[in-house]
């Protein structure tokens, strides 16, 4: 390794970035256990942990040479550097950082994604067919859109922009979210049962573990200690904000009554808008991304929900999916190449050929995730129950599944 084409202060904050964005899945975890239902608080919460254990070998041993491989017919990435093998101390290709601390960082990513999904299905999946259905989403749909966004792909060529993860984390999972939990069913007495959040104070801590990683998450992705790091840090703080007014304020008027929970609901949509455009907007427009992300998100989540009768049981689909989407369009309309001159101009700047790119490849996220989702589900079902029994649900997943107590409390 050539220590002297090596940026110290670059490598430095990519590994941290890496690091703030590990916290995010067990933020995660924390912000959907405590959503749940007392009895299913354990179950929710190790979906995300055994996810991040198991993807992270997952992407190490062939997640990383699918979608950062080199290019195979703008589909896939070869399989060169199955297990790492031959990325020893190389130099990332046009960084200035090791590659070793760029596949960190990207490991994180493809841990968070699938925890993501299990929002959607929540309180009602066998663990069994959860872990290899979970698996089979990560090699099969996560990896190949992560290479046709980033890796080089043909969505890549196409023109398409996606800073940190729009196309493929947040909309990828979202639609993936809501087309498992339509699959799977309703939970047993959803709209005649209330199932409230067991512990709101555990999602406000998930929710703000989360808004503190995603600053790794967005500035981590310039892959360097530099200006755009700095505006993508500073967009992602305002977007967030706004996401809390987007949100709060329709719930406010037609509710009656600001809720905690719309509050932090509407941080993490404001999170999600901007993850696409963190790179690519100035100030001022991030605001607007995060404002109309709580308004769009509350919106799916208050009311298309309630239409459509779908048990997306913590809205994985109405924050992330949606939330993802808009902010792809967002970033077709209000990128600028002031901001980051590798990127190129939105609507409001003049051009519309990003607007169209950006159209295109959410069509093509949202085909590949609802084709791949059904397609997995069914192959799954056929060696593995994935439903639970009604029994089972009825007395919680943290029993049957787990043999745990998330509260031993004697009284």
């Amino acid at each position: 390794m050539d220590n002297a084409a090596i940026n110290m202060g670059d490598t430095a904050w990519v590994l941290i970035s890496a690091a703030l964005v590990f916290i995010m899945t067990p933020a995660l975890a924390l912000f959907y256990g405590g959503m749940v239902r007392s009895k299913n608080v354990l179950t929710t919460i190790m979906q995300s942990m055994f996810i991040l254990g198991m993807v992270s070998v997952e992407f190490i041993l062939i997640g990383y040479t699918m979608a950062f491989g080199p290019d195979v017919n703008g589909l896939i990435g070869d399989l060169s550097k199955f297990g790492l093998i031959g990325v020893g101390y190389n130099i990332l290709e046009g960084g200035t950082i090791p590659e070793l601390a760029f596949i960190a960082f990207q490991c994180m990513f493809a841990a968070l994604t699938p925890a993501l999904i299990t929002g959607a299905f929540a309180e009602r999946m066998r663990f069994t067919g959860f872990a290899v259905l979970m698996l089979l989403w990560a090699v099969l749909i996560y990896n190949p859109m992560a290479h046709w966004v980033w890796g080089g792909g043909f969505l890549a060529q196409l023109g398409a922009l996606d800073f940190a993860g729009g196309l493929v984390i947040h909309i990828l999972s979202g639609v993936s979210g809501l087309t498992i939990c339509i699959l799977l069913g309703k939970r047993r007495g959803y709209g005649k049962t209330a199932m409230v959040p067991h512990n709101v104070p555990m999602t406000v801590i998930g929710a703000a573990f989360l808004w503190f990683g995603w600053f790794g998450f967005n500035a981590g992705s310039a892959l360097g200690a530099n200006g755009l790091a700095a505006n993508a840090f500073v967009v992602t703080q305002a977007a967030a904000s706004a996401g809390v007014l987007g949100w709060v304020l329709p719930e406010w008027i037609r509710q009656g009554k600001p809720t905690v929970i719309g509050a932090v609901s509407g941080g993490i949509a404001g999170l999600v808008a901007i993850t696409p455009a963190a790179g690519f907007v100035d100030v001022l427009p991030s605001i607007a991304i995060g404002l109309i992300g709580g308004a769009v998100c509350y919106t799916a989540v208050a009311i298309l929900k309630e239409r459509f009768g779908y048990d997306d049981s913590l809205d994985a689909f109405g924050v992330h999916g949606v939330g993802g989407m808009w902010g792809a369009i967002a970033t077709g309309l209000w990128a600028t190449t002031a901001i980051n001159p590798d990127g190129a101009n939105g609507l409001f700047y003049g051009e519309t050929d990003l607007l169209i790119a950006q159209l295109i490849s959410i069509l093509v996220a949202i085909i590949f995730a609802v084709v791949g989702s059904i397609i997995l589900f069914k192959f799954v079902s056929k060696f593995f129950t994935i439903r639970v029994d009604e029994d089972e649900e009825i007395i919680g997943l943290d029993v049957y599944e787990h043999g745990e107590h998330g509260y031993n409390i004697r009284l």
